[in-house]
């Protein structure tokens, strides 16, 4: 029962990070091109922006989101080894 628990729990944080992850890609780097295409922005970062955060705050909220992203992948990938010098 225990086993159960504790994979139920990685893989709804596994799929918590997956959802966040894209979240905040599509939010940080979709307003960043929207900004540069329409100036105007959207989301968490129009948020970040109407409270005074730079410009280039929606590329970090895009890199947070493709680090996300990149953590899930690794934690996702079966079979994975450790290195041991």
């Amino acid at each position: 029962m225990a086993q159960r628990t504790d994979r139920a729990r990685r893989s709804s944080g596994s799929a918590l990070q997956w959802v966040l992850g894209v979240v905040l890609l599509v939010q940080g780097f979709g307003s960043a091109v929207t900004e540069a295409l329409w100036q105007t922005s959207f989301g968490v970062s129009g948020l970040l922006r109407s409270a005074g955060a730079p410009g280039w705050s929606d590329l970090v909220v895009g890199a947070l989101g493709v680090a996300l992203l990149g953590h899930a992948l690794v934690r996702r990938r079966p079979g994975r080894r450790t290195v041991r010098g």
